[in-house]
């Protein structure tokens, strides 16, 4: 039963963990263009994307 003491914080922590960086990604706009990805993968342009 002592080992639960230490188990439990460590799962907390971990779930946090996976939470902070699920809510990273929604910030940076990683699933905004799903399909883009895909279609430029396929594509065989060859040309480099404009600079900003």
């Amino acid at each position: 039963m002592n080992v639960l003491v230490f188990l439990i914080p460590v799962s907390l922590i971990l779930g946090g963990l996976g939470l902070a960086a699920f809510l990273w990604t929604l910030r940076s706009n990683q699933y905004d263009d799903l399909d883009g990805d895909a279609w430029r993968i396929l594509s065989d342009d060859d040309t480099p994307p404009p600079s900003r």
